[in-house]
């Protein structure tokens, strides 16, 4: 019988790890939540970062299904981190219920909650020495890298989760919605064959899938199964451990990604019960997986339309925000990203200004990739375009 994810959205809402909120998750956030685990979690120092960080596993449950998981292998993308963490409280304070004791006795866990703590520090993609550590399975040029593949050398896991976030530009389905949340299945090999392997992640992300339509309808999405031994992903499909990449995308005015968050703890919660019942199943199938839609890129934060520009005349305007971090603060830099009639595109907020000239400073310039902050049609209250504004809650 299935667990409750209702309840579970429930658990969340009131006992996540409050010690982690926002976008910007650092080593130093991390650090006392590792250095307060409980005995149920054996915490060990794998390696070290490029600027001598270190980079830590978490150990738990005594079964014999070894799963693998690995968070914030981007430095930037850290919704999962923060899912992690709420699994590990989940499991700890519930530890005297069925359920999970039922884990517990049939999974070892092995999780890396921040393989680029360095880049966790910048608040890049790349580490700090530039390479996406996702390009890098091959040469394994970095000491991130090195630390990864030495794991799952030694570890053997039986499943391994690839833990990412995906931009605001995704949305999927027709009429499209944002792309909440998206799954892949990796490939292993050019032809994307569908070996066993990748039918066990399939079958997974279906039931995930299935689990999620409750919560946020026609907002899961299908990442392009694109080959690239390069890839992480793809180097362990192709080395037939059974992968699945999670991408924690845009929940409509949830920039912090704090919506996103309760979706992938629940999602992580679901691989677990989905592990076990493929127990059972010798051929899993793989058609309900092909059934989810494909990601697009297909959204901006802002669309203007109908604004008529100087020497461009009545067009529409998208408008992006640039995550930049300015101290320790995160800022959301809104920047022109497209000036064109963007009739195949849907912004998260969309404002019509019905062919009239926008009110500017006359040394303003309407050029892709320029800061424009507010804007004002009319003698009407400024429009201003920020994650913190009405416009976007």
């Amino acid at each position: 019988m299935m667990m409750n994810y209702s309840a579970l959205k429930d658990w969340h809402n009131s006992h996540k790890e409050s010690a982690l909120f926002g976008r910007y998750i650092t080593l130093n956030t991390i650090q006392p939540l590792l250095d307060n685990l409980s005995d149920l979690f054996s915490v060990e120092t794998l390696g070290h970062s490029v600027e001598n960080r270190p980079v830590s596993k978490i150990t738990f449950g005594t079964g014999p299904i070894k799963v693998l998981g690995w968070s914030q292998m981007h430095g930037n993308e850290s919704t999962t981190t923060k899912a992690l963490f709420d699994l590990f409280k989940w499991f700890d304070t519930n530890r005297g219920e069925s359920e999970v004791k039922k884990f517990l006795a049939e999974f070892t866990f092995t999780m890396v909650p921040m393989l680029n703590p360095d880049g966790a520090q910048a608040y890049t993609r790349i580490n700090a020495n530039k390479i996406d550590l996702n390009r890098d399975a091959q040469d394994c040029s970095q000491p991130e890298s090195v630390i990864l593949k030495e794991l799952y050398t030694s570890l053997k896991p039986d499943y391994c989760l690839n833990l990412h976030g995906q931009r605001t530009i995704f949305g999927v389905g027709d009429p499209v919605k944002s792309a909440t949340v998206s799954f892949l299945s990796p490939s292993q090999d050019e032809l994307r064959t569908v070996t066993h392997s990748r039918k066990k992640g399939m079958a997974i992300i279906s039931d995930l899938n299935q689990m999620l339509q409750e919560f946020i309808p026609d907002c899961v999405g299908r990442y392009d199964d694109g080959f690239n031994m390069n890839c992480v992903g793809d180097t362990l499909q192709h080395r037939n451990i059974p992968t699945i990449l999670f991408e924690a995308g845009h929940f409509p005015g949830d920039y912090d990604r704090e919506v996103t968050r309760i979706f992938m703890f629940l999602s992580l919660i679901r691989v677990f019960e989905s592990v076990l019942l493929l127990k059972s199943e010798k051929t899993p199938s793989s058609n309900p997986y092909f059934s989810i839609p494909e990601n697009k890129k297909c959204f901006f934060d802002y669309i203007i339309r109908n604004i008529e520009l100087p020497e461009i005349g009545v067009t529409d305007m998208a408008i992006q925000f640039e995550e930049t971090l300015i101290g320790n603060e995160l800022n959301f830099v809104p920047k022109i990203a497209q000036i064109a009639e963007l009739v195949d595109f849907k912004g998260h907020c969309e404002i019509d200004f019905e062919s009239k000239k926008p009110l500017i400073p006359a040394d303003f310039k309407f050029e892709i990739g320029n800061i424009i902050e507010k804007i004002q049609v009319n003698g009407k209250l400024p429009t201003t375009f920020s994650v913190k504004s009405n416009n976007l809650l």
